[in-house]
């Protein structure tokens, strides 16, 4: 549909292809960053689980959602708790293998947010709140690039 309006008002379909490319290339050197973290985000007072990457900078955990889905958010984080989810949330978590995880974010406004991930970035999630002992695995420490 959105084509034949563009067809319509005159825009070229090769103006359309290189701005859908533009797009896509951007959304994948985004993914491509050190410390990218696939994540699902709950919003406060919303039903439905985004898509998205995040990464963790500082206390502030930035994500932003697919393409498609044109949302972002900066969160300055305060607290993080992590916890399997139930059947029922599970249910609506799809692609995250057999074992995701949800942490629940407290930030600085007091608002609560639930960022779902892969069972494999359990730890990543936590960010600059993991136990000390995990910290020190070998992993680079928030704020410090190879």
């Amino acid at each position: 549909m959105i084509w034949a309006i563009l067809i319509f008002l005159g825009v070229p379909l090769w103006v359309c292809a290189a701005g859908i490319f533009a797009v896509v290339y951007r959304n994948r050197g985004l993914r491509k960053r050190h410390g990218d973290i696939p994540v699902r985000v709950l919003k406060p007072g919303k039903t439905r689980w985004v898509r998205g990457h995040g990464l963790w900078i500082s206390d502030v955990f930035a994500w932003r959602g697919s393409p498609a889905a044109w949302s972002e958010g900066l969160m300055h984080v305060v607290a993080v708790s992590v916890a399997t989810p139930q059947p029922v949330e599970q249910k609506r978590l799809h692609r995250l293998g057999n074992a995701p995880a949800i942490a629940t974010m407290t930030t600085a406004e007091k608002t609560t947010v639930k960022v779902a991930v892969a069972g494999e970035h359990r730890s990543d999630v936590l960010g600059p709140f993991q136990p000390a002992s995990q910290a020190s695995s070998g992993k680079l420490e928030a704020g410090k690039r190879g």
